[in-house]
């Protein structure tokens, strides 16, 4: 389908509704749930049931069903949700974006754009927590981790955190964890405002007190007991600084025991001193100017490096180099015991995605371009700054600071307002400071004629004059010498070497992704066509209102949609992860007690079942953790929670949920549990990890919720992209309204709001228009269909299997929710088969392994989704029930301690190598299900081949490489 633009549909706006009894005419429900009718009553009959409402009444405790219809709006068809997309995308302005504060003017190569940005190879991967068959992405990512760590000159970079102002709040956190003395975090009086405002917002749960220097940042630390001081270079302002002077910086905090963290830009990096030659600690920043667009603020990679000894405490996720079972150099996450997960409230951080399809695009613009093409850009626009400013110079006008890259402070007295509206009627879009002052910032995509017209604004005009330096930082340490960043320039060598990533990997256009409450379900193209639409891709996110009604109006909605869906009275979408939108809820209920003048419940309550994201982020909220055990059947035990609430009943601040729960089961006691926990005077925080088993159903605001954070990359049909983008935006009653996410940015929130969670004040805007779409496409019946799909499928893939692994969890009369728990922990003590041989045996017959280990240690965790067809729940069912006939010859002793589990996956070359010495044949090992069983087409012998065979992930962490290898290193 080609994209429709608004000017074709000038009335878009309101195309006529397809009635909801019609959902075929609609057609897209048919498209997104993956089971004909037909099948459907097939899976109900293997189920014993009638009908799927005789399902759910057995399955969902009746007390918390809804009695009414969603109140949405008809559905569309697809052509029309696409059609209002592009009239709310051309209701948007997106001028030639001069604004700077972090958010600059680029261009994504379409050679990138087409083929990550708008690829499913890519957009629909899982965080590759499956190493043998992630090897594209992890080596994409590893490199941007080269790209941030040569250019900032730190040796260790992570694979992506969520924007530079978080990412900054994440360095004052491992400055705070590293340094034990001091109370201040000192901040640059040329920070971003917006990460002032977002760093406070942190700091504040924390009990840290941050600064502002007034002065010089020497003379602050003279002042100030820091354990930790943020540069920021170039400033906000524009402002460069010699090295001398940040060296000095450096020398007084190291002098005093604190941490220097550099807030940098990676562009400039490319032509200004790398920020570990004068001594930064930290790095941080965000890669958007490497060919992301926009977005209106988001999605984009923020980035961290750290010195030598900082990288157990590095946040978020690290790509390392290690060895598979041949031996060969293989990618793999490191340094796991880190995470979140395994941690819970001892984490490093509450992330749980991070931004891999933006990183991965950020870092293959460094690669096509490579060192000298990103060094020409930089000059470029740095020349064209100091053009201008030689220009403002010439007619009178002062520029502020005449050491810079590409921004300029400028003083217009009286007139800044005026000056700001004459560059918008040129279609520039700049920043009015004050009445008096303007800022302007060049980025890649201003033309001749844009820089013309920016000069006419001001009453100047340009010549090739020119006006500025780099205040004595000229870059002297080379970067990005490694092969990869000085092959692949031509478009031809581009595309090659994407597909041969891409090639290696597992995604969602290849087979099922059967994760346990990750819900990978279908990213239709017609939910992510519109994010390209130029209206929604090239906005910056401080842009005038007046020149983004398109998003507003998107925002206003799906939040309205998004209330309706939840039973809550308000919607904020500006976290931009789900473990951001639980920090936001968890915030929020703080700041509720506190306005009641309950200082003093910090306690909150998590069953011991729970994500590990809901430890770390109460943790982070400054709240203290008590852990509520699991009855043996997986409940959260009642006579526990009584105990634990009679225990804090006058320090209890909330309980965190999951509902259903972790292990899979709609509970009957979750309404007591509300009632319990408020009649002590707590709050009750739902996760929405599991929600697409809720939606259409029943409603955490109406059965005894107080706020929930909901995941628009799980049940919302926005894509995991490899571990991110996501979206968690934060749902909440009417009592916890006023403390919602706010920013100073532009009037988002309410003024008794908790403070920015985001750097940008709609997060991640950019990708909403995918669950905008999902929404308006199906419709309440839709949505409904696609709830009772989820639950269907989840309880016919236990039943069939329910014979030969345990389902570890069921609720009443034995059936699950939308997910159940496999449990192989007999099975390992009988055979030594593990669920890491499973997992990586299932990748012999065409699949992504199930959720591995979690909640319950020795288990897979299985999740169907509504959007596979009975096909392809077939061919998994029977794939782990050969799997389990293959594990009995490993129990009767016929095959031994060599058996393709344990030797699993089988690559190519080992298959086709000259010697084979295992007592299974070539055949069983790379072919288990038979030629021609793949997902595609039986018969055509469709086979994916993993790119290596099992990875060492000790010998990885104990011989630590996040950055490329040599090439050597690859050398049979």
């Amino acid at each position: 389908m080609s994209v429709v633009h608004a000017t074709d549909h000038p009335t878009a706006a309101a195309p006529e509704a397809v009635p909801a009894a019609d959902l075929r005419a609609a057609a897209f429900v048919h498209r997104h749930v993956g089971v004909a009718e037909d099948d459907r009553a097939a899976m109900l009959r293997t189920l014993g049931l009638d009908d799927v409402e005789q399902l759910l009444q057995r399955a969902v405790p009746q007390r918390i069903r809804l009695r009414e219809p969603l109140a949405l709006p008809a559905p569309m068809s697809e052509h029309q949700a696409q059609t209002a997309l592009a009239e709310l995308a051309g209701r948007n302005r997106p001028c030639t974006a001069m604004i700077g504060l972090g958010y600059h003017g680029t261009l994504t190569p379409a050679v990138i754009r087409r083929n990550v940005l708008e690829d499913p190879a890519w957009y629909t991967a899982y965080t590759p927590y499956q190493p043998e068959i992630s090897q594209g992405r992890l080596e994409a990512l590893l490199n941007f981790q080269t790209v941030v760590s040569d250019l900032t000159g730190l040796p260790i970079a992570g694979a992506s955190l969520l924007d530079e102002s978080t990412a900054v709040a994440e360095a004052m956190a491992l400055c705070r964890r590293t340094v034990k003395k001091g109370a201040v975090f000192l901040l640059d009086a040329d920070t971003l405002p917006q990460t002032v405002a977002v760093v406070r917002t942190r700091a504040r749960a924390l009990g840290i007190d941050v600064v502002v220097a007034e002065g010089d940042l020497v003379t602050a630390l003279q002042t100030h007991e820091a354990f930790g001081v943020l540069v920021q270079t170039p400033g906000a302002s524009g402002a460069l600084r010699p090295v001398e002077e940040l060296a000095a910086v450096a020398d007084k905090a190291h002098e005093n025991g604190a941490m220097v963290v550099a807030a940098c830009d990676l562009l400039a990096l490319t032509i200004t001193a790398d920020v570990a030659s004068w001594g930064a600690d930290i790095a941080v920043g965000s890669s958007q100017r490497l060919g992301v667009p926009l977005f209106y603020g988001g999605p984009h990679a923020g980035f961290m490096a750290v010195r030598e000894g900082l990288q157990r405490s590095l946040p978020g996720r690290l790509v390392g180099v290690s060895v598979d079972a041949d031996g060969t150099p293989a990618y793999r996450l490191a340094l796991q015991t880190r995470e979140q997960h395994i941690r819970r409230e001892k984490a490093t951080s509450n992330i749980c995605t991070a931004q891999v399809l933006l990183a991965v695009a950020a870092g293959m613009y460094a690669v096509y371009h490579g060192p000298e093409g990103l060094r020409r850009i930089a000059l470029g626009l740095h020349r064209s700054a100091r053009r201008v400013a030689a220009a403002l110079q010439a007619a009178g006008i002062v520029v502020r600071h005449t050491s810079f890259f590409d921004t300029l402070e400028v003083s217009v007295p009286h007139r800044g307002r005026a000056v700001v509206a004459a560059a918008r009627q040129a279609g520039l879009h700049i920043r009015a400071i004050d009445a008096d002052t303007v800022g302007v910032s060049i980025g890649e995509d201003a033309t001749e004629h844009d820089l013309q017209n920016l000069c006419e604004a001001f009453g100047a005009t340009l010549t090739d004059d020119v006006l500025g330096d780099l205040a004595g930082q000229r870059r002297t340490r080379d970067f990005l010498t490694h092969p990869v960043f000085n092959t692949h320039h031509s478009e031809t060598q581009m595309l090659r070497y994407l597909r041969a990533l891409s090639d290696r990997d597992f995604a969602l256009d290849r087979g099922m992704i059967p994760l346990g409450s990750c819900t990978m379900k279908l990213n239709a193209t017609t939910e992510m066509e519109p994010i390209s639409l130029p209206g929604f891709a090239d906005l910056h996110p401080f842009a005038p209102k007046e020149d983004a009604g398109g998003y507003h109006d998107l925002v206003a909605t799906l939040e309205e949609w998004l209330a309706e869906i939840t039973g809550y009275a308000r919607v904020s979408i500006q976290p931009n992860a789900g473990s951001q939108g639980e920090f936001a809820g968890l915030l929020a209920i703080r700041a509720y007690h506190r306005s009641r003048g309950d200082d003093e419940r910090v306690v909150c309550l998590i069953p011991s079942s729970a994500h590990g994201t809901n430890a770390a982020s109460a943790a982070m909220a400054g709240m203290k953790v008590v852990v509520v055990g699991a009855t043996p059947d997986g409940a959260v035990d009642m006579d526990d929670l009584h105990a634990k609430i009679e225990a804090h009943r006058d320090r209890l601040a909330a309980i965190m949920v999951t509902y259903p729960s972790t292990h899979g089961v709609f509970e009957e006691t979750i309404t007591d549990l509300c009632d319990a926990v408020h009649e002590a005077g707590g709050q009750v925080y739902v996760d929405g990890a599991n929600l697409n088993a809720l939606v259409g159903l029943a409603k955490p605001g109406e059965f005894g919720a107080d706020v929930s954070h909901l995941n628009l990359h799980k049940t919302f049909c926005i894509p995991h992209g490899g571990g991110g983008p996501g979206v968690g935006p934060v749902a909440v009653g009417a009592h916890l309204a006023p403390f919602l996410p706010s920013h100073p940015m532009l009037d988002v929130g309410p003024a008794t709001g908790v403070g920015p969670i985001s750097g940008a004040p709609y997060g991640s805007a950019g990708i909403l228009p995918i669950s905008w779409a999902y929404i308006a496409m199906m419709g309440a019946d839709g949505l409904r269909r696609a709830t009772e799909q989820a639950v269907l499928s989840a309880n016919y893939v236990a039943r069939r299997l329910g014979e030969h692994y345990p389902v570890l969890y069921t609720g009443r009369d034995g059936f699950v929710a939308h997910e159940c728990i496999l449990d192989l922990r007999a099975l390992t003590k009988a055979s030594g088969i593990t669920v890491d041989d499973v997992a990586k045996r299932l990748i012999d017959y065409g699949f992504h392994a199930p959720t591995m280990s979690f909640p319950v240690a020795g288990t897979l965790m299985v999740e169907p989704t509504e959007s596979e067809d009975l096909a392809e729940l077939d061919r998994f069912c029977e794939a782990m029930i050969s799997i389990r006939a293959e594990i009995a010859r490993v129990e009767s002793g016929e095959w031994g301690a060599d058996n393709p589990l344990a030797q699993a996956p089988h690559t190519l070359a080992r298959v086709t190598a000259d010697e084979w010495d295992h007592p299974y044949s070539r055949t069983v090992a790379a072919y288990p299900a038979g030629r021609g069983s793949g997902p595609v087409a039986a018969g055509r012998g469709d086979k994916y081949w993993p790119a290596v065979a099992r990875i060492d992930g000790a010998y990885g962490d104990r011989n630590l490489v996040c950055s490329c290898p040599p090439p050597e290193a690859f050398e049979d």
